[in-house]
């Protein structure tokens, strides 16, 4: 003879612990710190979100960064681009990436013939030692790239 199995009462107390964790495990996904996803392939995406994949080119850059920042919170930075920035020769636009940020796009400057010059300064917040990247789109088309990296010290200690 086989036994009839009666239904177990469920009580309030374990509805509400089971749905208590699953909401807190859920809620601890969303706290893993942004800096922990930082990397260089991010960094990689964000530079070919903003301009493709062109054959980058070297030279008319010049980065302004400290060699060392004692305060990565407002780390000084200037950028000039050799251009004669006429109708048919300026500068579009340079994007700034910090390669180990959350959120690698630093900045981004656009330019036309009218600016003048290609110059721009700023204060970046850098978290630790890596390398800030310029990426300056030309009128013609070109695409030009520098890397500078900046070493960030807290209280004059390595970093």
């Amino acid at each position: 003879m086989q036994e009839l199995k009666t239904p177990r009462m469920v009580d309030r107390r374990t509805v509400l612990m089971t749905f208590g964790a699953g909401a807190l495990a859920v809620a601890g996904m969303t706290l893993v710190p942004r800096a922990v996803l930082a990397d260089l392939q991010s960094m990689n995406e964000a530079i070919k979100e903003r301009v493709g994949t062109p054959a980058f080119m070297e030279g008319r850059i010049a980065m302004e960064l400290p060699q060392i920042a004692e305060n990565g919170n407002t780390v000084p930075m200037s950028i000039e681009i050799d251009s004669p920035m006429t109708e048919q020769d300026y500068v579009k636009s340079v994007h700034l990436f910090a390669e180990l940020k959350p959120l690698p796009n630093v900045a981004t400057f656009h330019f036309t013939p009218q600016s003048g010059k290609a110059r721009a300064s700023t204060r970046i917040r850098l978290a630790k030692t890596q390398n800030v990247v310029a990426v300056v789109e030309m009128s013609d088309g070109s695409v030009y790239m520098a890397k500078t990296e900046v070493k960030v010290t807290i209280g004059g200690c390595g970093g």
